[in-house]
C-alpha cells in the first residue's frame, strides 16, 4: 500500500473541483496563474505516451505511481473512486507552449469503457494551436489518424477568425487542431482576452 504525499500534490489542480462553486460575491480561487495540467485516463498507457510523442510532438517528462490502497478507503477519499481502484502509472507530458497532458492508467471493479461524445454531459475535447491547419490536415491523412470534416473556417461572429479541425485518438479521444493567425473579431472588442500559445506572455 503507497500513499505518498506526492500523490496529493500532483493532482491537487484535479480535485480543486470537488470543492463546490464559490458562493457569490467569493473572492475567485487565491493566486490562481492557469491551467498547470489536463489529466485523461487511457486504456493503453504505453499507446497513448507513443501516440503523443510521435503524432502530437509533446515530450515525455516524468512518470510515477503505482498507487492503490488494498484494505482502507484512501483512493476514494482522495480521488473520488471506487476504494480499491488502483493507478499503475501515471506520465506527464508537456506539449508545446500550453498545458501539460497527465495520463492514467486505471484499474478499477467499476471501471467503465464507454468513451464520452462531445454531446454527452462530461464530453470533452483538447484542442491544439497549430499555425497551419491545411498542412496538419495533411499530415494527420498521411498519418492514418482519423479526421472529422474540415479544416473549417469560421467566417462570421465573435470567432471569425478561426479556423478548426477535429480528429481522433486512436482510442478515441476527440481531439482538434485551431489556427487564428491573425486573431479573432472578438478580439476588437476590447474586453478579455483568450490566452493564446502564440503569445504566452500575454
Amino acid at each position: 500500500m503507497q500513499k505518498p504525499l506526492l500523490l496529493t500534490a500532483m493532482l491537487c489542480a484535479a480535485l480543486c473541483a470537488s470543492v463546490g462553486a464559490n458562493p457569490a460575491g467569493a473572492e475567485p480561487l487565491p493566486g490562481m496563474r492557469g491551467v498547470n495540467h489536463i489529466g485523461i485516463t487511457v486504456p493503453d498507457l504505453a499507446q497513448a505516451e507513443t501516440f503523443f510523442a510521435d503524432v502530437m510532438g509533446c515530450q515525455k517528462a516524468l512518470a510515477f505511481g503505482p498507487f492503490r490502497d488494498d484494505t482502507g478507503t484512501f483512493m476514494q477519499d482522495v480521488l473520488d473512486v471506487d476504494p480499491r481502484a488502483v493507478i499503475e502509472q501515471i506520465t506527464l507530458m508537456r506539449c508545446g507552449f500550453g498545458s501539460n497532458i497527465e495520463l492514467f492508467k486505471y484499474t478499477a471493479p467499476d471501471q467503465a469503457t464507454v468513451t464520452a461524445r462531445n454531446s454527452d454531459i462530461g464530453g470533452h475535447h483538447i484542442a491544439f494551436y497549430v499555425d497551419d491547419i491545411d498542412a496538419v490536415a495533411a499530415y494527420l491523412k498521411a498519418a492514418g489518424i482519423k479526421t472529422n470534416m474540415g479544416p473549417i473556417p469560421v467566417a462570421e461572429g465573435a470567432a471569425a477568425g478561426q479556423s478548426i479541425l477535429y480528429f481522433s485518438a486512436p482510442w478515441g479521444l476527440q481531439l482538434e487542431a485551431i489556427s487564428f493567425p491573425q486573431g479573432m473579431a472578438y478580439e476588437k472588442d476590447g474586453g478579455p482576452v483568450l490566452w493564446s500559445n502564440t503569445a504566452p506572455g500575454n
